[in-house]
């Protein structure tokens, strides 16, 4: 059964406007949607979908979205599915932006470094998550920490890439394969000659762009080539883009600190994906285009290596998720992503904000409150903020 754009489009807004809680819980709520109460697919097709989209560098609920829309409405319901979801936040986020991005001595204050601290805790229980699943035995943590010495060494694009591939071949020589369900997914809509286009495309901007703004010296170029990269390498979506995202933009001076973690605290509070973050830095930037322009450019790059892997994957996933090499390599390279993460949450999330013992006793609250208490992330971030001012 087909529906219109524009149906998904509506049924994805109001997603968009009520889904607060962060990826998981997007997945909650598009179970709901989908599996219980519109039956666009059986709860076993909907498992696996989540599973396979989850082994794709991105945010897995936009893409878990994206592989709905296209398999209901073609390409143009996969682009009205994330629009839809991703539209209200990445507004909210610009002009946020516009609203503190002359105000940057504004927000030098107590409950500035409190966002600092808490995106410690926040960065932690994203790590934590991750480590427990991606690297439950010795030779997946050792893949993770040797990554970790890599990515802290290189601290460059080039890096980054070198770890992911490393991170393949070590999975393919030396890990096992996690057993999938055989359930068959719904019809993708996309043929295969339209698949392997859209994955050679991926990867060939992923190795033009930072050639492009390394030869070219124009910040467009730059910025579209550290957003896509992003969007392209980073497995586990949500909270984990954020640390990366703060070692590419703060260091080359684009955005500064305090308007990092503002805009930091201001993500947790918004709904939909937290990619769209990416919206809030663009339109932050001390470097133009900025603003309304900046934020959609940076929006629209972070997210295209997610259509362009949907659209190339989609097609493939039943031979490539029953053939064990594939999952092998696979399972190296989230192993090799918990170590960027974990290089990130070293520098620069923990020697930014942990300053003085009453930081690390802050951050060990917020930890314990977003682990152990399940807390939701947006209240634990505005009491240790208010914490942070009075101490």
């Amino acid at each position: 059964m087909r529906d219109s754009p524009l149906t998904v489009f509506l049924i994805f807004l109001r997603l968009g406007l009520t889904s607060f809680g962060g990826p998981v819980a997007h997945l909650g709520y598009f179970r709901t949607e989908f599996v219980e109460r519109r039956q666009w697919l059986a709860e076993s097709a909907y498992a696996d979908l989540v599973a396979l989209c989850q082994l794709l560098p991105g945010p897995a609920s936009s893409q878990v979205g994206i592989a709905l829309g296209l398999t209901r409405a073609g390409y143009a319901g996969g682009f009205a599915a994330w629009l839809g979801f991703t539209a209200p936040s990445a507004l909210a986020l610009i002009l946020f932006g516009l609203f503190v991005a002359h105000r940057d001595a504004a927000l030098a204050g107590g409950w500035l470094h409190g966002l600092k601290v808490v995106a410690v805790a926040v960065v932690a229980q994203a790590l934590w998550g991750m480590a427990r699943s991606l690297t439950p035995d010795a030779k997946r943590a050792a893949v993770a920490l040797l990554a970790a010495c890599i990515a802290v060494a290189l601290p460059n694009a080039f890096g980054q890439i070198g770890v992911i591939l490393a991170g393949g071949v070590a999975g393919l020589l030396f890990l096992k394969a996690a057993p999938l369900s055989l359930e068959k997914l719904p019809a993708s809509n996309i043929s295969r000659r339209a698949g392997v286009a859209a994955i050679m495309l991926c990867l060939a901007l992923l190795v033009a762009l930072p050639l492009l703004a390394e030869t070219s010296g124009r910040y467009v170029a730059e910025l579209f080539d550290v957003f896509f990269r992003v969007g392209a390498l980073v497995f586990g979506g949500g909270h984990v883009v954020l640390p990366l995202l703060q070692a590419e933009v703060v260091p080359r001076g684009w955005v500064s600190n305090q308007l990092f973690m503002a805009g930091y605290g201001a993500a947790q509070a918004v709904p939909g994906p937290l990619f769209t973050f990416a919206a809030y830095l663009g339109s932050v930037s001390s470097r133009t285009p900025n603003g309304w322009l900046g934020g959609l450019l940076a929006v629209a790059a972070i997210f295209l290596p997610s259509f362009l892997l949907v659209c190339g994957a989609l097609p493939f996933l039943e031979a490539l998720r029953q053939h064990a090499g594939a999952r092998r390599a696979l399972t190296g390279i989230n192993a090799a992503v918990v170590g960027l993460l974990l290089a990130a949450f070293y520098n620069p999330v923990w020697t930014g904000a942990i300053l003085k013992p009453a930081d690390f006793c802050l951050a060990a609250l917020a930890f314990f409150l977003l682990l152990v208490w399940k807390w939701p992330s947006w209240l634990v971030v505005v009491l240790t903020a208010l914490a942070a001012a009075v101490i």
